[in-house]
């Protein structure tokens, strides 16, 4: 007892450098091992043949009081199963409300999957969570989102599912399934651990709207070093919306003109599928942590992302992304309830994506499929307009970053203030005079890739928790978009917990 007693404590002591996934498993595993423990110890007490003690054979006297039960909190597993194979079930439900002026709300000024996504109210996610033993070597996760979309279609998606090893030596991990890429912090992240309503600027352009997440395969290892030092493997499919950058379709979305047409002007239909191993996704990870302080604690890390992608027509290019992000937090130790408190969080990201050849005359009709001697109307020309244009193939660099604060001046109350930046180096076929054919004859004129053209944001907002089970944030978005101009947003977020989800970090 005093073994387990000194592991919770060291556990508990460790939660200053903020690698919450990792304490979380250790204190799982604690809990699985006193289970069985349990299990042994209550085996043992109802089989045994020796005879039990006179003391233990007496009544009880009439006056001891009877124990009382235990009342049910927010916060307690709805446990399916017992002892060492087990399911905790969470839920937990996240709605915004509110409006901007912005016509182009989804997949505009709101790049995430999960943001606020229409003037109104939003479904942003009922995300349920299940997380147990499966047995004494591996554990798994689940976590299935229920959302709405802005045309008010209802969807259900598999976040993430997984199975985990809890045994392995060497300070070695594996876990496979359908699993979020280890990309920096905030892609690892659910919606409701966020600081703020909606998603950073540079995760939604490069990540994609859902985040980088596909079914593979995680391998880490926890390095021997006296401060925490994990390094990060991850191999998965590339392809599908959950891989944008990579073997998707695209990022096409409703809007204006050059929305309409797909990143680097080149439609993304030439997957070549899985040929070898390099057809895959890989997301190397290194992150390091250090308590500068008894009150300070620094997480640093650095990321990649690098497989192939569907642009041209020989189907041979790829992306490569680089991510740098750091993490800083002070709680000073008169701090009661993790409060008051100030933290830092930053990322920035860089992409190189390979263009490849393509070109607009693709039935070679000379763009002319309806015969009346003028390029149909859809397809890109040249600065003439009377011919289908030709794309050379290129590499295009975008780059993006946000810096966010979080101060917690009192217990319950956070306020917040992000600041968001993106932006692409112009590219030749941007530069080309190229025409979206209107088919008359003429056109309109395209330059900036909207995909790629710069745009930043502030945000600041202000949160309060009544308990650790809900949570109100009240959030002013200013975008300013070069192409669109500038867009003022106000969002009301409300959330509910239930069950074994972890409580709100503060």
């Amino acid at each position: 007892m005093v073994g387990v007693t000194v592991l919770i404590a060291s556990a508990v002591g460790a939660r200053e450098t903020n690698e919450i996934e990792r304490l979380q498993r250790e204190l799982r595993e604690l809990r699985e091992k006193m289970q069985s423990l349990e299990e042994k110890l209550n085996y043992a007490a109802t089989n045994t043949t020796s005879p039990a003690p006179l003391e233990a054979n007496r009544p009880t006297p009439a006056s001891a009081p009877a124990t009382p039960a235990k009342v049910w909190s927010p916060s307690d597993p709805l446990r399916v199963g017992r002892g060492g194979v087990y399911a905790d079930l969470g839920l937990v439900g996240t709605f915004a409300v509110g409006g901007s002026t912005a016509k182009d709300i989804e997949g505009g000024t709101q790049l995430g999957g999960h943001d606020p996504n229409q003037n109104g109210f939003t479904v942003q996610g009922v995300e349920m969570n299940l997380q147990g033993a499966v047995d004494p070597y591996l554990r798994g996760n689940a976590n299935l989102l229920f959302s709405v979309d802005s045309g008010g279609e209802s969807f259900l998606e598999l976040e993430e599912a997984w199975l985990e090893t809890v045994t392995l030596p060497g300070d070695l991990q594996v876990r496979a399934g359908q699993l979020l890429s280890a990309f920096g912090r905030v892609n690892t992240q659910h919606p409701h651990t966020w600081g703020f309503v909606d998603a950073p600027l540079v995760n939604g352009r490069f990540l994609g709207a859902d985040g980088l997440r596909n079914p593979g395969v995680r391998l880490s290892w926890l390095a021997p070093t006296p401060f925490y030092s994990e390094l990060v493997l991850g191999i998965q499919d590339s392809h599908g919306e959950t891989a944008a950058g990579f073997r998707s379709d695209g990022h096409t979305h409703a809007g204006t003109v050059g929305d309409q047409l797909p990143f680097g002007y080149r439609h993304a239909e030439n997957d070549r599928g899985v040929r070898h191993v390099t057809d895959l996704l890989f997301t190397p990870r290194y992150v390091v942590s250090f308590d500068l302080t008894d009150e300070q604690t620094l997480v640093l890390g650095a990321s990649g992302a690098f497989g192939p992608n569907a642009s041209g027509s020989r189907g041979d290019t790829v992306t490569q992304i680089y991510g740098v992000d750091l993490y800083w937090k002070w709680k000073p130790a008169r701090a009661h309830a993790g409060f008051p408190f100030v933290s830092f969080q930053a990322e920035a990201l860089v992409r190189r994506y390979q263009l490849g050849e393509f070109d607009w005359d693709e039935q070679g009709n000379g763009g002319d499929a309806d015969g009346d001697g003028f390029v149909d109307a859809g397809c890109l020309t040249e600065a003439t307009g009377l011919t289908p244009a030709v794309l050379a193939r290129e590499t295009v660099t975008d780059y993006g970053a946000y810096a966010q604060l979080l101060y917690g001046f009192r217990r319950g109350w956070v306020g917040g203030l992000r600041l968001d930046y993106v932006a692409g180096e112009r590219a030749a076929y941007e530069r080309a005079g190229l025409l979206l054919a209107d088919g008359t004859g003429g056109g309109t004129p395209l330059g900036r890739d909207p995909h790629r053209d710069a745009r930043w944001r502030l945000s600041p907002n202000l949160t309060w928790y009544p308990t650790e089970f809900s949570k109100f944030r009240l959030q002013y978005n200013y975008d300013d978009r070069r192409a669109r101009g500038r867009d003022h947003s106000v969002w009301l977020q409300f959330e509910f917990l239930l069950g074994a989800h972890a409580a709100h970090q503060f």
